[in-house]
């Protein structure tokens, strides 16, 4: 994941439990011909199945060494070759795509960081008019088998006012019925683009993308 706030991971197996990645991938529109950015791959649940529903390529982001190595054992397993696995702490140093590259975004269970609107800028940076983000993380419930403690774990209209604070248009919540223990949101990012919140953490402009169309 990224290094923020309570982000130690439990071991795979009992991880995986929780969990259906292909439905949940499909539920919140990571289908298409674009590039996919993932904040935080963890052991790489989901980026296999993101892999596999585009045609783009995926670059999977998470600051600690042992989950960029699990994601690149899974995606080497898999056969996969549209994922790009990097080290990279995207809290401090952005994501490294250009501006306006990327057609979809997964911000799963991240937004409890401690600066939430500023990844959303980031992933609001990077994603190109009209491109998507999609959100899950855990319910704000004590019964949930893990999980962020309540009291910094963000609910869906938290999450959707620092969405719409970065910029963002809200498309629609998404019941989980395949992922019980989350609740999960599409997000848009806007073709008129009405925000701009500067490239320092890219080398490419945004308004050579004014054009594209992701979904």
């Amino acid at each position: 994941m990224a290094k923020g706030r309570e982000s130690g991971m439990p071991d795979r197996d009992h991880w995986g439990t929780f969990f259906n990645p292909t439905c949940i991938v499909s539920r919140l529109d990571c289908a298409g011909s674009f590039d996919v950015v993932e904040f935080g791959c963890g052991y790489g649940l989901f980026t296999v199945p993101a892999a596999k529903a585009v045609t783009g390529t995926v670059y999977s982001l998470d600051i600690e060494p042992e989950m960029v190595a699990a994601t690149a054992e899974l995606v080497a397993r898999s056969g996969a070759l549209n994922v790009r696995v990097e080290q990279r702490d995207f809290l401090a140093d952005g994501c490294g795509r250009p501006d306006a590259s990327a057609g979809y975004a997964m911000l799963f269970n991240i937004l409890h960081v401690e600066d939430p609107v500023a990844l959303l800028r980031e992933v609001y940076r990077a994603l190109a008019p009209r491109g998507r983000a999609g959100v899950i993380h855990w319910k704000h419930d004590p019964s949930t088998p893990r999980g962020p403690s309540l009291s910094i774990r963000p609910t869906l209209e938290q999450c959707r006012a620092w969405a719409e604070t970065s910029g963002f248009h809200f498309v629609r919540a998404e019941d989980l019925c395949c992922c019980s223990w989350h609740w999960g949101m599409v997000l848009e990012r806007p073709a008129e683009w009405p925000h701009r919140f500067g490239s320092s953490r890219s080398t490419a402009s945004a308004d050579n993308a004014e054009g594209k169309h992701t979904h």
